[in-house]
């Protein structure tokens, strides 16, 4: 009888295997039913409470970074995007190194924002050839800054030209 299994053994495993199946089938899963919604994660501040957005092309991530800005700075970010969209209608835009970037296609980026624990930067690429020059110093002998800090007023006609100048000027290809 060596190497014969009994009918009877054979049907009490098989049995077990059945009970197995059978609780491991009546256990609840641990999915999320379908009808909640997923919640998105806000993306984490790093220091100076500038936004932390992944690497990515279009409106999508720079709106998710305008989004994320905190307190004032958020407005200043959808005034200064919905300006930027009206003075140059064909804008590219871009997340890179946790900023927003505008560009127009094949002639490189014009333009960056960055957000500061105190104010927010408006970086114009090729800057020292706007007119009248952007009052911000830059370590970038082409770069000039615009710093928006909470209660100043900002003079959207002088932001308007100096965006237009911008676009109109070879970008930056390096971003």
């Amino acid at each position: 009888m060596a190497g014969k299994t009994s009918k009877k053994s054979t049907k009490v495993a098989k049995k077990a295997a059945v009970k197995r199946v059978a609780a491991k089938a009546s256990k609840p899963r641990k999915t999320a039913p379908k009808s909640q919604s997923r919640k998105v994660a806000k993306p984490a501040l790093l220091a100076g409470g500038n936004p932390q957005i992944a690497k990515a092309d279009g409106d999508a991530p720079v709106q998710a970074y305008i989004a994320a800005m905190p307190g004032w700075k958020s407005d200043v970010g959808r005034r200064l995007d919905a300006l930027i969209v009206r003075t140059v209608p064909n804008v590219r835009k871009a997340v890179r190194w946790n900023s927003p970037f505008y560009g127009i296609e094949g002639q490189g980026w014009f333009l960056g924002i960055h957000t500061f624990t105190n104010y927010v930067k408006v970086a114009f690429f090729r800057g020292r050839s706007l007119h009248p020059v952007p009052p911000g110093e830059s370590k970038s002998k082409d770069t000039g800054h615009r710093d928006i800090h909470e209660d100043d007023q900002l003079d959207e006609e002088l932001v308007a030209s100096w965006i237009r100048q911008a676009s109109e000027l070879p970008g930056a290809d390096c971003f």
